[in-house]
């Protein structure tokens, strides 16, 4: 079984590496469900770790749902990201009815090419999860990011359990969502063959005015999940 990382800095992409994830899902702002990291921190992250390094691609928090404008930096941001050398592509675009934004999404998969597609966690909001899966099959996408659209993976394991059967080894459910070495093995004893977590901790930095919590993918947690798989 595979672990993604979802890293949200250098030092959480570092203590992946360290610790032996077998990849992370690179991003920024964790708080805000994440958005695409910075040039500097990709490149950074690319040349200097020897760890697969998947890139979100998210212009903004909130929707899902883009504008030209907004798309059009999407796939620029792609371009950086193959340019510098990054191992996959995670995004994906819905449309204001919470449905697949077919043609957009599209796009971005072929766009990414020759590198993996993930669609995100934005496929937790569809209405339809299980023909959505289906229609991102047909688009070629390579693995879907998924809570099976409930607050924790936990909780969605029935129907990650479905999915990962309609999946017929045609795509990876790719399970994330409160995965930790508590629950790791249910997943694993369900079939799937990867999860995502942010193995987080928190500490308080003090920077002489201000006590800021910085949060921060821990290498304990994160030895503690591969033990479990």
């Amino acid at each position: 079984m595979k672990l993604e990382i979802c890293a949200n800095s250098y030092q959480s992409a570092k203590n992946a590496c360290d610790a032996g994830a077998h990849r992370i899902e690179l991003c920024q702002e964790l708080s805000v469900g994440g958005i695409t990291p910075s040039y500097g921190l990709l490149k950074k992250v690319i040349e200097e770790l020897d760890i697969p390094v998947f890139v979100l691609i998210r212009p903004r928090s909130g929707n899902f749902v883009y504008s030209d404008n907004e798309f059009q930096i999407m796939k620029t941001d792609i371009q950086f990201c193959k340019d510098l050398g990054c191992n996959g592509i995670v995004s994906g675009v819905l449309k204001s009815d919470n449905t697949l934004d077919v043609e957009r999404t599209k796009v971005l998969i072929d766009f990414a090419k020759p590198l993996p597609f993930t669609f995100h966690r934005a496929f937790d909001e569809v209405k339809n999860p299980k023909e959505t899966l289906l229609q991102l099959i047909e688009l070629g996408a390579d693995r879907v990011l998924t809570s099976g659209q409930k607050t924790t993976a936990e909780e969605g394991l029935e129907l990650l359990k479905e999915l990962n059967v309609l999946a017929e080894n045609r795509i990876t459910i790719l399970a994330g969502g409160g995965v930790s070495s508590k629950n790791a093995t249910l997943f694993k004893e369900a079939g799937l063959t990867e999860i995502h977590a942010s193995a987080s901790s928190t500490k308080k930095e003090d920077d002489g005015m201000f006590s800021v919590p910085i949060t921060f993918s821990d290498p304990m947690k994160i030895k503690a999940i591969l033990d479990e798989i």
